[in-house]
């Protein structure tokens, strides 16, 4: 009787998401069916969800004709770059924070919290001028450093929950053992954190490979163009768009997202929870 009723709760929570799956994969679907259709049958319109010929072509034609690879490696660097500078400003301060309270904290977390109301869009002309006066435009490492920004208050406020539900007794027992703070830091500490450190190094990465206004104010030479504007440029100023090689840039786009979501999921559940539990 338990059993029926568990497949009946089971089979009504599908049905009633099954709605939510359907929209959330639909534009997946239509993604790879256009990158699979051979250019002559997308341009006619004749197309259809499973092609007639698969058009595998269309990809090694997209990297070649369109610099693709350079994008690639661009955006793979900036995220990179991106992700290590957040998580070494935020781990150490989100310990401090979580470890060593002091008079203002609770007025400094507010603050990093507002900082997050403000969209990067918002702030573009300014960073623009910015990069201006200081002769930094067109550079890679620099929109690393600006995305390292934007994302820091987060990354802070996300650890520092799940900083303090460690038990600080394991770092006392390390001292006692005559390990210095760096040493218990890095050997005791960041081990129990790191699903947090997994979560917010995936969220970082996605954001600054995602990111597109920054990006198109900043960078002005096209051998300096992240995913998104490589992505973008094959949709603009062109007579005829050919949508199969954006459909097949854009699905390739996605595959290094992928790849790090699929290796990091096991910290993501926990790395969430624990924050939350805690925050």
């Amino acid at each position: 009787m338990r059993n029926r009723m568990t497949f009946k709760a089971s089979a009504l929570t599908w049905l009633l998401l099954a709605p939510l799956v359907v929209a959330n994969l639909f534009p997946f679907a239509v993604m790879i069916s256009t990158a699979l259709t051979p250019g002559d049958v997308v341009l006619s319109g004749q197309t259809r969800w499973v092609p007639v010929r698969l058009a595998w072509n269309n990809f090694t034609e997209m990297w070649v004709t369109t610099g693709f690879g350079q994008a690639l490696a661009n955006s793979m660097m900036v995220a990179v770059m991106t992700t290590l500078l957040t998580i070494l400003v935020s781990v150490p301060a989100a310990y401090a924070m979580s470890r060593m309270p002091f008079k203002g904290m609770t007025g400094f977390r507010i603050f990093m919290l507002v900082t997050q109301m403000f969209s990067p869009v918002v702030l573009v002309i300014g960073l623009f001028t910015l990069m201006v006066q200081m002769r930094m435009l067109d550079s890679l490492p620099v929109l690393a450093v600006l995305y390292c920004c934007f994302h820091i208050a987060v990354a802070i406020w996300m650890l520092q929950s799940y900083f303090a539900s460690i038990p600080i007794e394991l770092e006392h027992a390390a001292w006692l053992e005559g390990a210095s703070k760096f040493h218990t830091l890095r050997t005791v500490f960041m081990p129990l954190a790191a699903p947090a450190t997994a979560v917010v190094a995936l969220f970082t990465f996605i954001g600054a490979w995602n990111e597109y206004a920054l990006a198109l104010a900043l960078l002005r030479s096209a051998e300096n163009y992240t995913l998104p504007l490589r992505i973008s440029a094959l949709s603009g100023g062109r007579y005829q768009i050919e949508w199969h090689y954006v459909m097949a840039a854009t699905f390739v786009a996605t595959i290094p997202v992928s790849v790090i979501f699929i290796w990091l999921q096991r910290h993501l559940i926990s790395g969430l929870a624990g924050g939350a539990v805690k925050g």
